[in-house]
């Protein structure tokens, strides 16, 4: 039955990790049964997201899900019987040691980061043996393609809804400090339309008080810029579901936007070596697919100035003019992501597989 999950996380890009992460122990537990532990390095992440939870506690339980500080002195009191290594985030040694001296061994699984690229597919389910000691570890992708673990979705998630649009142009903006965000501030200024802006703390406020000075609530010309706390998970969603146009960075806001359905800009965590570029262009594939010829080229135009820190005035105002047929079109993509299995089931059946 595999009753009782690990989960590790290692919280590097502050709410995208450990979002993935609460929201797989909680969804594990609360629809599949299991008994799960969420072992995190950060718990103050953790605690933004999900207020239930006390930073300063190494143990708790939140909404059945037992809730562990990973620390350096880590000790194994018990091995659970399917092991989730989040991110390639490097189980502690002594856990991979108590790990091969368990019978029967556990399901050992790396929950890789969120891909488009076709070769994720090949790779789905792979199989590595430990270099020295009788373990095996999966490598399970989540995806958009039924050859993928599909994407972390609960159920009785309600589906898009269409709707007239609003004359105010309501906005979310969580991103980098790498987006030219100076640039789509004057843009929404020279609005024709009212804009109100939603910029919670971290990365997206600092980028506006840098452009803009001061702490806010800001007016330029027609929009207002407004600073928002930083909202749990599922006030999160709420907003996103509410909002015309919706900037989202990494990956669980990413997922959550396609869920919500209404026009989205996706801000790829960077990389080094620019290759979250080719990321983004295999994710842009798949999504642009089935959009009509002139949206699908504003749309890939608006995400790679914002992936690139260009100007998007350019870009602007032909996306916004388009919110309508764009919001019809990622009504359809949530219904056909929907029609997969999540990543949680996914998750289940493929542990279930290896007993």
């Amino acid at each position: 039955m595999q009753l009782h999950w690990d989960i590790f996380c290692r919280v590097i890009d502050n709410y995208g990790d450990i979002g993935v992460c609460w929201r797989l122990a909680r969804q594990l537990a609360r629809e599949h049964g299991k008994t799960v532990r969420l072992w995190v390095d950060d718990l103050d992440s953790l605690a933004l997201i999900c207020p239930e939870c006390a930073a300063d506690l190494p143990i708790q339980r939140v909404r059945d899900v037992e809730i562990r500080r990973w620390t350096e002195d880590f000790i194994a009191d018990r091995v659970a019987e399917v092991v989730v290594e989040a991110f390639a985030c490097e189980l502690p040694p002594v856990y991979i040691a108590a790990m091969a001296a368990t019978t029967p061994k556990p399901c050992w699984i790396n929950l890789e980061y969120l891909t488009a690229e076709a070769w994720s597919e090949g790779c789905h389910g792979l199989a590595s043996p430990h270099p020295t000691l009788p373990l095996l570890k999966h490598f399970f992708f989540p995806g958009f393609s039924p050859a993928t673990g599909g994407l972390l979705r609960e159920a009785g998630l309600p589906p898009p809804v269409q709707r007239d649009e609003p004359q105010t142009l309501e906005i979310s903006l969580f991103c980098y400090d790498t987006a030219p965000v100076g640039s789509l501030l004057k843009a929404l200024a020279a609005s024709q339309r009212p804009v109100v802006c939603h910029v919670p703390p971290g990365k997206p406020l600092a980028s506006v008080q840098t452009a803009l000075g001061g702490n806010g609530p800001w007016q330029c010309g027609s929009a207002i810029i407004q600073p928002i706390p930083f909202l749990p998970l599922d006030d999160y969603d709420a907003l996103l579901r509410r909002c015309t146009i919706n900037f989202v960075r990494g990956e669980d806001s990413f997922v959550r936007a396609q869920w919500a359905g209404r026009p989205f800009v996706w801000q790829i965590y960077p990389q080094d070596d620019a290759a979250h570029h080719i990321k983004l262009e295999a994710f842009l594939e798949r999504y642009c697919a089935a959009m009509e010829a002139e949206i699908a080229e504003n749309v890939r135009a608006l995400f790679i100035a914002w992936n690139s820190g260009h100007d998007i005035a350019a870009t602007w105002q032909a996306f916004v003019a388009r919110t309508p047929e764009i919001s019809r079109h990622n009504a359809g993509w949530a219904a056909h992501l929907a029609g997969q299995a999540d990543l949680t089931t996914s998750l289940v059946n493929f542990a279930a597989s290896k007993v």
